[in-house]
Parts: C-alpha cells; sequence; structure tokens
C-alpha cells in the first residue's frame, strides 16, 4: 500500500533540463566532455529536478527524464532492430530523430533500471515514480520497414516492454506510468492496441499508472476501463474538462489523473484557479479516485515556471485537501 493522502499530486514525467546539462550534452557530442563527466551532470540534474519536486512538495515525483532527448527516440537507441536516418519536424521549430524498425525488434539490456536505482537512492519518498513509452506509441512513431504490419511490431514490443517492467518492480519500482499519447490517434487500432497495452502489463506487480494525453478522446473513452491498469492520468486543463462528461457517460471506473496545469501556456494558473477546478471535477469523480497533475510534461516550459506551476498546483489541492477536512 502507498501512503498517500487524498488527492495526491504527481507529475507526467518530464521536466525541464537545467541550463548546464544542456551544455553538458552539447559538449559531449562534440568530443570535449567524457562520458563519466556526462553521467555526473545527469546524476546532478536528477538531484535538481527532485529536489524542486521536494520543495514544492510533490507526493509523487520522477527524476524529471533529465536522461531523456525524447520518448520513442531514447528506448528505439537501446534496443535491436532500429536504425535512424535522420530529424525530422514534429512542429515548428521542433524535431525528433525518427527512428525506423529494419529487423526484428530485440531486448538487448535493462533501459531503466540504472535510471531509476539512482533516482530512488536519492529520493525525498518511496513513492517515486518512473515512466516507460508504451508499445503503440513507440510504433505508432517510428518507420516500420520490416513488419508485415504495425499491429505486429507493436505486439512484440509490447513483449519487450513487459520485460523492462519486471526488471523495474524487481528493482523496487513501486509506481510504474506507460505513456500512450499516440494510443488514440487511429480508430480503427484502438481494440488491438488496447490488448498491446495490456500484454506489456502482464504479471506486473506494481501500482500501473497509463498516460494519455492530447486528442480525440472519443476513441479511446469506450475502451477504458478495458486497460489492465489503476489508473489514467489525461491532459484536461487545455480542454476545460470537458471531457469528464465522456469518461462518466461511459461509465470510467479507475483512478483518475486529472490534468490541472497547462503545459504549453506560461501563464501560471493560481491556487484557487486549481481548487476551483479540482472541485468542479470532484462532481464527476469522487476525491477518493482523483491524482492530481499536469496536463503533460513540463520539459518544454523554462524551469522557473515549471516549478511555480507546480508549486500552485499543490497549494492549490491543498486548499481543497482542508476544505474536505472541515467538511467530513
Amino acid at each position: 500500500m502507498l501512503d498517500l493522502p487524498i488527492l495526491p499530486t504527481t507529475v507526467i514525467g518530464s521536466y525541464p533540463r537545467p541550463k548546464w546539462l544542456r551544455e553538458s550534452i552539447r559538449l559531449s557530442k562534440i568530443g570535449k566532455m567524457s562520458n563519466d563527466e556526462l553521467i555526473e551532470s545527469f546524476n546532478d540534474a536528477a538531484l535538481a529536478v527532485l529536489h524542486d519536486h521536494y520543495l514544492a512538495n510533490v507526493d509523487v515525483p520522477t527524476d524529471g527524464e533529465v536522461r531523456r532527448d525524447e520518448m520513442t527516440e531514447f528506448f528505439a537507441e537501446k534496443l535491436g532492430g532500429f536504425k535512424f536516418y535522420g530529424p525530422v519536424r514534429v512542429w515548428g521549430t521542433a524535431y525528433y530523430r525518427k527512428p525506423a524498425v529494419v529487423s526484428k525488434v530485440e531486448y538487448k539490456e535493462p533501459m531503466l533500471v540504472d535510471e531509476f536505482n539512482y533516482a530512488k537512492s536519492i529520493s525525498y519518498t518511496s513513492n517515486l515514480k518512473i515512466t516507460i513509452t508504451g508499445p503503440y506509441t513507440i510504433a505508432y512513431w517510428s518507420y516500420n520497414e520490416y513488419y508485415k504490419d504495425m499491429k505486429d511490431l507493436t505486439f512484440d514490443l509490447a513483449k519487450i516492454i513487459n520485460r523492462e517492467m519486471r526488471n523495474l518492480v524487481e528493482a523496487g519500482a513501486k509506481i510504474i506510468q506507460i505513456d500512450e499519447p499516440a494510443i488514440h490517434s487511429t480508430k480503427k487500432d484502438i481494440e488491438w492496441a488496447v490488448d498491446a497495452v495490456n500484454e506489456s502489463l502482464k504479471g506486473i506487480n506494481a501500482k500501473l499508472v497509463l498516460h494519455i494525453c492530447y486528442g480525440d478522446y472519443r476513441i479511446v473513452a469506450p475502451y477504458l476501463n478495458e486497460f489492465n491498469v489503476d489508473q489514467i492520468n489525461f491532459a484536461l486543463k487545455i480542454y476545460d474538462y470537458k471531457y469528464l462528461d465522456l469518461f462518466k457517460k461511459y461509465g470510467y471506473e479507475k483512478e483518475l489523473g486529472l490534468g490541472v496545469i497547462d503545459v504549453h501556456n506560461r501563464r501560471v494558473e493560481t491556487a484557487e484557479e486549481i481548487a476551483k477546478d479540482i472541485k468542479y471535477s470532484m462532481k464527476y469523480f469522487p476525491a477518493e479516485k482523483l491524482w492530481i497533475n499536469p496536463d503533460c510534461g513540463l520539459k518544454l516550459l523554462p524551469r522557473k515556471i515549471a516549478f511555480e506551476k507546480l508549486q500552485n498546483m499543490v497549494k492549490g489541492t491543498n486548499l481543497v485537501r482542508e476544505e474536505l477536512k472541515r467538511t467530513s
């Protein structure tokens, strides 16, 4: 059992990299910083992120995913069967190195265990969350040059993700979040995509959280109870919580991770605004079923703004907790 207050606060995963870490990565790429020095920089950054989460009083922190450039690329680099051709534009001036699957995908060695063990050693709480990109999103955000279809690729990736999660549980992970932001991208895939996610979760003895963000939630809403997870968290602030009615309509029964911070807007939400949003959401779901989190990762925000948003997220949550105490 996790020892957590009502309306636990958490983050989705990523957090702004400190400026000095970005400089260390640049120096490493041009051969002016050793690998040992780069690892030290990553470790120091993880410590800095967890300290920010501690100061903000977040109940369930992460290490900010400081070692990861991008959520698909990071895993593709560590698996067999992938190849990179070059960067692909996502939007505006944002690019990522889109991987291509050129042979059968293979698990070579643990991908996150060292990262988790270090974060665990410096965390202020045992309720540390580790995040991993799910099989559908890795497949959807990669070129398929080998498999008959994306379904076969996704199920092979599911077996790999399952193996990695087993290693994380063995290392002591109690809360694992599987990130599937692409899962509601294509209506024709959704039924087997749910099965693929569940394949990746088989036999995993941990609190399991699924992250879904930006897109048409109507595609995935009828299937939410079919995911074998304890909680699903969503980007909801950006949609003004309109999808709460949809989730209620389909009888969603699990815990709901309530996105109350718009990570694409530099305006810092006030504590009072967040408290109001939480209380509105409690018209649809009881407080006992709600966790409080940003819409998505905070990585693209300036660090000062990300920290202020987290501080107010916790302050707003505390306002509601106090109100619940008075009325209980």
